[in-house]
């Protein structure tokens, strides 16, 4: 008789597939945006007065916690994600519903808990738990016919709209790409993929002519296409323009931007931590910068053609689609292309919860690498 077990060294483990050039990548790129975050918040540094290390030493300990976080996550596994995608999504919707009661208003948005110092914001961690259920519930078929697709809109829909309460239309635009990259590669037929493009259209008109938003975050949307809708608005996008434009080629230099020393580019830790990069390092220093990004970027979409099962797929997918968003958006709004929206350039921007939702994500990513193999050992087991 042959013995068909194999030797327990024959089998795949998950710690001969890590995939090291994307932690790398992320940690990298955290790293550059600690630096750009100490340079937009240090101040004019002199003998008499030392630099401020408040924002530094805060984003040092966000991705210090945010790379154990990725960790963490990758080596318990995102089918551990897959069982839990229900109680994580009934989880946010009771935090989104909780944050509007007593939840901390910041700058005309009720969308943070505080605590001791440090906010939280969960409808950043929000993406990462769409993403799982959408990745679950659109997983398990091979083709998404119409009623399917309904109750995917329906699983994006109810955050959404309590998102919308807070309000925050910034998250709710990455919340749609999330869910438009994800249908799409979940392979939804063309007929109900216009319809979606349709409602979503159709929305966007409906929540601009409602009394949803503030009068000044309706303008803030549209002083891209006019830059004389608003008087602030408009001062916000020439002042992040100024600063690109001062940095040339190859920068002005570090912490030597003047825009960024004036402190001339409001929010420039955050919405605008772009101009800071493009005016000290210049168009060199930017591009290396979103090269990094979009080879990190590369690696995802890597890992999910690699993936073995759909669900695997499709979490690469939500993760891809969220961070290819967020950067467009971003860096377009510095520029003048996008509207303002108040959307961070992820790992470089200052914030807690957006440098945690990143690693934590990646995480994610990074077990369906790890695990790519195991699905189909135990079926052929």
């Amino acid at each position: 008789m042959v013995d068909i077990r194999k030797p327990r060294f024959d089998r795949p483990t998950v710690l001969r597939h890590i995939d090291l050039l994307l932690p790398l990548l992320a940690l990298v790129i955290a790293g550059v945006g600690i630096v750009m975050v100490y340079s937009a918040t240090r101040g004019p540094a002199t003998d008499l007065r030392p630099a401020d290390t408040y924002f530094l030493n805060r984003q040092m300990v966000y991705v210090g916690i945010g790379a154990a976080v990725m960790l963490v996550t990758s080596w318990i596994g995102h089918r551990w994600a897959q069982r839990l995608a229900l109680p994580a999504y009934l989880g946010l919707l009771t935090l989104l519903a909780g944050v509007l009661v007593i939840g901390t208003e910041v700058k005309g948005a009720r969308a943070w808990f505080q605590f001791a110092g440090y906010q939280f914001q969960p409808s950043e961690f929000g993406k990462v738990a769409v993403i799982v259920a959408l990745a679950a519930w659109l997983g398990g078929v091979q083709e998404v016919g119409a009623a399917r697709l309904g109750v995917a809109v329906l699983l994006v829909g109810v955050p959404v709209g309590a998102i919308l309460m807070q309000p925050d239309l910034g998250t709710i635009l990455v919340y749609g790409a999330i869910a438009a990259g994800m249908v799409l590669v979940a392979g939804v037929r063309g007929r109900h993929l216009l319809i979606l493009g349709l409602m979503l259209v159709t929305g966007m008109v409906m929540v601009l002519q409602s009394d949803l938003l503030a009068d000044y975050q309706v303008k803030r949307l549209l002083v891209f296409v006019d830059d004389e809708a608003n008087t602030a608005a408009s001062y916000n996008l020439e002042q992040a323009q100024v600063a690109i434009g001062n940095g040339g080629l190859t920068g002005t230099g570090l912490f030597e931007g003047t825009q960024n020393i004036s402190d001339l580019v409001p929010e420039q830790q955050t919405d605008f931590i772009f101009t800071v990069v493009a005016e000290e390092t210049g168009f060199v220093g930017s591009a290396l910068v979103l090269g990094l990004i979009a080879l990190l970027l590369a690696r995802v979409w890597r890992i999910g053609r690699l993936a073995d099962d759909r669900f695997g797929m499709l979490i690469a997918a939500g993760v891809f689609s969220m961070l290819l968003f967020q950067v467009f958006q971003s860096v377009g709004m510095s520029t003048g292309i996008m509207p303002i929206t108040g959307i961070p350039l992820p790992l470089v921007s200052y914030g807690g919860s957006s440098i945690l939702t990143t690693f934590l994500a990646l995480g994610l990513v990074e077990s369906v690498h790890m695990r790519r193999h195991h699905h189909k050992v135990r079926s052929a087991l």
